[in-house]
């Protein structure tokens, strides 16, 4: 053996470690059970007891895990909750909460009404459950907790998207950067769907060349369901898996396929967990293939023909639209459209043009829209507010050829927000005491609100002033930890904490950054801001937040701006921009400023809620009217720039837009808040407050607008469809053939003559009588099929004709086909007007003339 020789050691093979996944959950103690049942229903979300036991378990975490209590409990350690079951205080208030929850839920076992089926894209329930980016969301999500506590039966379909909406920072130079973090679903409130024999429920959606497959998760929203469809499933591709995985992102091709999902999977997903609802409610056109799905359904398993399906769905849809503008509604080209639904048309035995033209106005559209697939197949159509539902007549007219815009079968339902929600505790507190132990229960009462009168102003003020502070501390720990965070100067953060002031008049401005909603009305003259928010005596300071999409770069510059403003000397800490707008932000900034302010282009805000959400705790709205404010306003609770456009060009109507906000704010925001009495309280001030709260909170609530819903269409439209379907769809049936039998005749219709007797001219005489007869050939028809009437239109304030009047003519002498119509004429109002006759099918169980489009003018 050689031991003086130096051996060569090759270098070794070192196996890649095979990593085996283990997971360790917290042992939360037998005792403490009731946190963890607490934790996977949100109805802990709006019950102030439940998020106040959970910030008891450890407030730091709660702050830190940003107020998502399965990562709390999973964070606290054990010792701790060890000791908790020592702690009878905190036992007794577990107990107590628990027991309201239990008892909540078994008030609800047994719900009344038609059982409605809920589509959205998004929901805004807690941020913890990042499946939303904005109003329309947060809408939907202050929906499915009102259909809880008012006992709704109502389920829900959305989709659950991996990376959420992105997360806002800002850089130095105020520039918005969007980060994605990847939500791990089992740290937030969902589950596996389950049907009834204990699977995991997946369902299959027809892609070109391959089917999609979703697992179906479920989220507890009190005692509503919410089921979410998840894409990211591992027998998908890449590219499919995408699909899911952020809101609203991608390209139009990801968002086709997106809505595919939502709309066709969701009904699929339904079927398999055994719901078989009532009314199918598309909220926005984003759902709009359920009625296709539904349609083929009916198609394969009951044996109708599409016309007799169509009348089934269509009788049992609602569709709420929320865009004011055409540009605003989803629409495919037609290229790509039909290269994903290129087999549907033999599915519902169609040709393509006939299936292409539920998508359109007119077959030489490009686009297939799905707004307009929503109304063909619904019965219900509404805006979201008074002003909305007219806008959006005019939007949609061109479905509706030969109707005029006011005529259209078009309604609205306000927005309303989730009180429960978005109420401060102090005031939930307040509000018990003077409108009596059964509120909110009763909140549907609006003289119960008029007790806000009963309160002393000192005590009101003093509560606007705890929650103020309570907001600027908020928001000095926020704002600077982010500024830290990204290296900002140290003594310009030192300068904004110092001047940030909890006892000065405080605005806020915070929503999605979009060009139309005017952010930079504000600094249209810079000097004059100056003046206003750097006044000695009475100083006033402005908070703005939100986010731009990351594709709207218009948007973006607008923050960016903001943020350059804020940072000049003479508004530091005067003007501050908070980054990433979320619920918690939400709710501190609209609770506590004195002032919530709202200046888009009119009519472009088809709603808004963020103001509904800052009357319920009595912050002062100041906005044009437009949205929700048209309906709010009142003299006296609240400011409104005018209704009405002096300028064409916009850059104009900014400019007197933004002098008119400088005006009332010096001339009348300003002295209100600052003039006080003896007692340093500013009666005027407090008094708008008390009549916010009296005359306007109760009219924006979820409660109201659940229950305009069922009055206007779910209770309508379930006796409707339950006609239409009773007897094996004999009324669809009979429709169906109907339409089929007058479509086929009414090109054939003719008019023989018209008779204008006695003088009916160019001009008539007020009081008198002119009888008018018009005789038609009615090809077969009958004249309980076919109706006349005499139209009379004015000019409107646009330029365009308006509906003044219709009279509808009776039938005589009809045989042969040939019926004379007659109708005596009355004139009784002075003006100059239009007039045209025109024919129109008559059943009486169409639901409203839209049903069934015919028409011919004479």
């Amino acid at each position: 053996m050689e031991t003086n020789k130096v051996r060569y050691i090759q270098t070794p093979v070192i196996e890649e470690p095979v990593w085996k996944k283990i997971s360790v959950e917290s042992d939360l103690p037998t005792d403490l059970e009731p946190l963890r049942v607490l934790s996977k229903n949100l109805w802990w979300v709006w019950n102030t007891e439940a998020r106040e036991l959970f910030r008891y378990v450890d407030a730091k975490i709660w702050e830190e895990c940003e107020h998502n209590p399965i990562v709390l409990l999973d964070k606290v350690s054990y010792n701790q909750l060890k000791e908790l079951t020592k702690d009878e205080e905190f036992l007794a208030r577990m107990h107590r909460v628990y027991a309201d929850f239990n008892a909540y839920l078994e008030a609800r076992k047994e719900l009344g009404g038609p059982e409605v089926a809920y589509f959205s894209m998004e929901y805004g329930l807690h941020d913890s459950l990042k499946i939303f980016s904005g109003g329309l969301g947060i809408l939907a999500g202050d929906y499915l907790k009102e259909a809880s506590d008012s006992k709704v039966n109502l389920v829900a379909v959305g989709l659950l998207y991996r990376y959420g909406y992105f997360k806002q920072t800002l850089n130095l130079h105020g520039e918005q950067m969007a980060n994605y973090d990847a939500q791990q679903f089992t740290k937030i409130p969902v589950r596996p769907a389950i049907d009834k024999d204990g699977n995991w429920v997946t369902i299959e959606v027809e892609y070109p060349g391959r089917n999609l497959v979703a697992h179906v998760w479920q989220v507890n929203v009190g005692s509503v369901k919410l089921y979410l469809l998840d894409a990211d499933h591992e027998g998908n591709s890449d590219q499919d898996r995408f699909v899911t995985h952020h809101l609203y992102g991608g390209d139009n091709e990801n968002r086709l396929k997106q809505e595919m999902l939502l709309g066709l999977g969701g009904i699929k997903a339904l079927k398999k967990l055994g719901y078989q609802s009532d009314i199918y409610h598309c909220n926005e056109g984003h759902a709009a293939f359920i009625g296709l799905e539904r349609i083929m359904g009916l198609i394969s398993e009951q044996g109708l023909t599409f016309a007799e399906a169509k009348e089934v769905v269509t009788a049992s849809t609602v569709f709420t639209t929320h865009t004011p503008v055409p540009a605003g509604h989803d629409s495919f080209h037609n290229d790509m459209f039909r290269h994903y639904m290129n087999s549907f048309p033999e599915k519902l035995g169609l040709s393509w043009e006939e299936f292409d033209l539920l998508g359109k106005a007119n077959p030489q559209e490009d686009h297939f829209n799905m707004s307009y697939l929503a109304c063909n197949l619904s019965q219900g159509i509404n805006g979201v507010s008074m002003l909305h539902g007219d806008v959006s007549k005019e939007v949609l007219k061109n479905l509706y050829k030969g109707y005029l815009v006011d005529e259209l079968e078009i309604g609205y339902v306000t927005n309303g927000v989730h009180y429960p929600s978005w109420t401060a505790p102090e005031w939930k507190a307040l509000h018990k005491k003077y409108f009596g132990n059964d509120f909110p229960g009763n909140q549907l009462d609006f003289d119960v609100w008029k007790n806000i009168y009963n309160a002393p102003d000192s005590e009101i003020w003093e509560l606007r002033k705890t929650l103020r502070l309570k907001m600027i501390n908020y928001i000095k720990q926020r704002f600077a930890s982010n500024w830290i965070k990204r290296h900002e100067n140290p003594k310009i953060i030192t300068e904004v904490m110092g001047k940030l002031n909890p006892n000065v008049l405080t605005i806020g401005f915070a929503r999605r950054f979009a060009t139309y909603k005017r952010a930079h009305l504000l600094f249209r003259n810079l000097d004059r801001l100056a003046r206003i928010v750097n006044n000695p005596e009475r100083p006033v300071q402005f908070i703005f937040a939100g986010k731009a999409h990351p594709a709207d770069k218009a948007g973006q510059d607008l923050i960016k701006n903001i943020v350059e403003v804020s940072k000049r000397p003479e508004f530091r800490g005067k003007i501050l921009f908070v980054q990433n707008y979320d619920i918690n932000l939400a709710k501190m900034l609209l609770q506590g400023v004195d002032v919530w302010m709202n200046t888009p282009t009119r009519p472009l805000e088809a709603s808004g809620t963020s103001g509904e959400k800052g009357v319920m705790n009595g912050t002062l709205h100041f906005s044009v009217l437009d949205g929700w404010w048209v309906e709010g306003y009142r003299k006296n609770a609240g400011w409104a720039l005018s209704a009405e456009r002096s300028y064409d060009v916009q850059d104009f109507q900014d400019e007197l837009d933004a002098e008119t906000i400088y005006n009332i704010l010096e001339e009348e925001v300003v002295p209100a808040f600052y003039n006080r009495n003896h007692e340093d309280v500013p009666e005027k001030w407090v008094g708008f407050v008390k009549n916010t709260i009296s005359q306007v909170a109760p009219n924006f609530t979820t409660g109201r607008m659940i229950k305009d819903y069922q009055d206007r269409y779910y209770n309508p439209q379930f006796e409707r469809s339950s006609k239409v379907n009773a007897d094996g769809f004999k009324l669809a049936k009979e429709l169906a053939a109907w339409k089929a039998y007058v479509s086929s005749k009414w090109d054939g219709i003719k008019v023989i003559n018209q008779d204008m007797i006695e003088g009916f001219t160019n001009k008539l005489i007020m009081g008198r009588e002119y009888p008018v007869y018009v005789k038609v050939d009615l090809n077969g028809l009958t004249a309980k099929e076919v109706g006349l009437e005499l139209i009379i239109t004015e000019e409107g304030e646009n330029g365009g004709l308006e509906m003044f009047d219709a009279w509808e003519f009776e039938p005589e002498d009809c045989s042969n086909n040939i019926c004379t119509y007659r109708y005596v004429v009355r004139p009784d109002h002075p003006g100059a007007f239009n007039y045209s006759f025109r024919l129109f099918p008559k059943n009486e169980n169409l639901p409203h003339r839209q049903d069934f489009k015919y028409l011919k003018w004479l």
